[in-house]
């Protein structure tokens, strides 16, 4: 084995947490994907990036591809969406030529996933309906035993029942729990009709909750709501000492309250926030949005307000970040490779799949920067990645590629899935 593939296991083995206690599940696999890097491919796949930056296709045609947990070995696990298609599940990938490119695929598991981990030896896997976790064998790209239910009995009430995970390196695992619900609408989805307040829904969903990583067969009530007031935010982080999330704010905000918002509002207005999840903070779902031109939380319409209005809402903790309206974060990373240039170092990268709900024109994916410094975003995010779908997009159905799913690999690259094609590709830094 070359000195370089030792160096970059120890360095993911290092900055993951769990990771040192279970990568020698790894340590016998072949080693094709540590060896020199690849070419990048003229056009990066169909992609823009930022000048000295590019990249390749390494896997396709994988099904609906969501997050990405890359091996210290660089096999790169895929969790993938239940279609009329495919049975969901995960697919394992493997390069065994060196070459860059993943020719070896092999499926496992069913079930609508999202987030996926990996922690003290075990792969981590977050269903729709529940966290299961399958035991991974030295020298096995699949793991060979059925999988273990880690937490069960997630409530499958229509939308917003995607999970992402996050682990904190000491024994907890922390998951969300999405609102089904757009804004707890009396009777959803009616023009001009009340919310419910209080809100039921805000009982056992609309936040992050916190679960034993080691214990079996654990429901909702056997963890801890840390906060509340979410509506939904499939994508879940740890850095800085506490989870990150980035929550998909409000929909058809004109639509159902025409009186007050115009499509401007609706296509502008309610931001998509970065929250840091300290225990105790309330982030105001479904009484307040915040609203990305005024940069405060404005009182929503279903509860007396008016697009002028904050009312109960100075009470509730705003973002850290704001990010414009509909662009539906789906996952973030934070970067801690060397191989991109040192500003990227301890920022936040995040993928937004885009939107139907900003007409005329739909919202296209894109990867966005955040930058932290000292542990705090610290200026104006930007841009990384873009050109994932034809623009100007006026129907989903024509969508080309949404990015879905964000992963450092082990030498500091960045591995972005796609869920319309299955598409992955690997960004590299080469200025």
């Amino acid at each position: 084995m070359t000195k370089t593939c030792l160096a970059s296991r120890k360095i993911a083995a290092r900055n993951i947490p769990g990771l040192a206690a279970g990568a020698a599940a790894f340590a016998l696999l072949t080693a094709g994907s540590a060896q020199a890097a690849p070419a990048c491919e003229p056009g990066n796949g169909g992609i823009t990036l930022p000048h000295g930056f590019c990249a390749l296709v390494v896997a396709d045609n994988l099904g609906p591809a969501r997050h990405a947990w890359a091996a210290p070995n660089g096999d790169l696990y895929v969790a993938l969406r239940k279609t009329g298609q495919g049975s969901g599940g995960v697919v394992a990938l493997h390069d065994s030529t060196g070459d860059g490119h993943f020719d070896v695929k092999v499926n496992f598991g069913e079930g609508s996933a999202t987030g996926i981990g990996f922690y003290n030896g075990y792969l981590y896997v977050a269903r729709t309906d529940s966290i299961v976790r399958y035991k991974m064998t030295p020298g096995q790209l699949k793991p060979a035993g059925d999988p273990q239910t880690v937490v069960g009995g997630f409530d499958m009430a229509r939308g917003h029942n995607d999970k992402a995970l996050a682990f904190d390196g000491k024994g907890f695992l922390y998951v969300n729990i999405g609102s089904p619900s757009n804004s707890c609408q009396l009777n959803q989805g009616k023009i001009g009709g009340p919310g419910q307040d209080p809100c039921p829904v805000l009982d056992h969903h609309s936040g992050i909750w916190k679960f034993d990583a080691n214990k079996m067969n654990q429901t909702v009530a056997d963890g801890t709501k840390l906060v509340t007031g979410m509506r939904q935010e499939p994508d879940l982080a740890w850095a800085y000492g506490a989870p990150y999330a980035v929550m998909n704010n409000r929909d058809e905000i004109d639509v159902l309250f025409p009186q007050y918002f115009t499509s401007e509002d609706n296509n502008e207005g309610p931001a998509e926030g970065m929250y840091r999840i300290d225990a105790g903070l309330n982030f105001g779902w479904p009484y307040c949005f915040f609203d990305y031109r005024q940069k405060k939380l404005l009182l929503s319409p279903e509860y007396g307000g008016d697009g002028k209005t904050q009312g109960r809402c100075t009470q509730f903790s705003p973002p850290i970040v704001a990010f414009p309206a509909h662009w539906a974060p789906v996952d973030l990373t934070f970067y801690e490779g060397k191989q991109f240039p040192a500003k990227y170092r301890g920022g936040a990268l995040i993928a937004f799949h885009g939107s139907w709900n900003r007409k005329p024109e739909e919202r296209p994916g894109a990867i966005v920067f955040q930058p932290f410094v000292n542990g705090k975003p610290s200026g104006k995010f930007e841009v990384f990645a873009d050109g994932f779908s034809v623009t100007p997009v006026t129907d989903m159905s024509k969508y080309t590629g949404r990015p879905d799913g964000v992963a450092e690999a082990p030498d500091g690259s960045l591995y972005i899935t796609d869920s319309v094609k299955g598409k992955v590709w690997r960004v590299f830094y080469r200025p």
